[in-house]
């Protein structure tokens, strides 16, 4: 199924955001790396899942009337074994059964835990006057507080994505910093651009979020990726 129908297809079946294996479809499909995933029925699964990609893994809830999964516990990050995936899993079922008792468990995402990188952020949105836009700056839990951004027009080349890095403050932390190895800018640069592609090709999609964005000496991995349908 091209993106465009798999976009249709989940707002067509009642999703406001495309689900997160969905989601990592159209990101591949566009180039855009993210962690291995799968979406598992029951515990025992989840072990399976998690033992074939490998600790430590990340574990989360899966359910259409869910979207901010954390403010309800619907996420385990750090797990390092099968017994704490064991507990992880118990606690994360009883948390939002508690807290969310209207909501539909479809089911619980595996997703491998990927090592620290410099968190960064990547935006997209449909402007009712300019277009498709998008927007680069740091990520991770301070993208309100510092609002540390820069916008282009979509679609953009690399050239024009590394002048919107260097805008931004965070460039200087994706440079080194005492000794730090410097990140591969070349490889976030065509995150942008493909990210502006996805943006331009697909107007079915209202806005999206990748953050964070893990950037390392060797390329870059999007770890969230939240795309919201019209």
């Amino acid at each position: 199924m091209d993106c465009q129908s798999l976009v249709q297809k989940c707002a067509a079946e009642g999703y406001s955001v495309v689900p997160e294996l969905e989601a990592q479809e159209v990101c591949q499909s566009y180039g855009i790396t993210c962690p291995p995933a799968a979406l598992t029925a029951d515990k025992e699964e989840c072990l399976r899942a998690a033992k074939t990609m490998g600790f430590p893994v990340v574990i989360k809830i899966f359910s259409k009337q869910i979207i901010h999964k954390s403010d309800v516990g619907g996420v385990v990050t750090g797990i390092k074994d099968s017994d704490e995936l064991v507990k992880a899993y118990d606690q994360l079922m009883n948390t939002v059964k508690n807290k969310c008792s209207q909501a539909v468990i479809e089911g619980v995402l595996v997703q491998k835990q990927m090592p620290k990188g410099i968190e960064v952020v990547i935006g997209g949105l449909q402007n009712e006057q300019f277009g498709p836009v998008v927007m680069f700056g740091m990520g991770g839990i301070y993208v309100e507080v510092f609002k540390d951004v820069s916008f282009r027009l979509a679609p953009l080349d690399k050239e024009e994505a590394l002048r919107q890095i260097k805008e931004t403050k965070v460039y200087k932390l994706l440079q080194g910093v005492r000794g730090e190895q410097s990140c591969d800018i070349d490889a976030l640069c065509e995150v942008i651009v493909n990210t502006g592609r996805l943006v331009a090709a697909l107007p079915d999609i209202k806005e999206l979020d990748f953050n964070p964005i893990f950037c390392y000496p060797d390329g870059c991995c999007v770890v969230d990726a939240r795309l919201v349908v019209k």
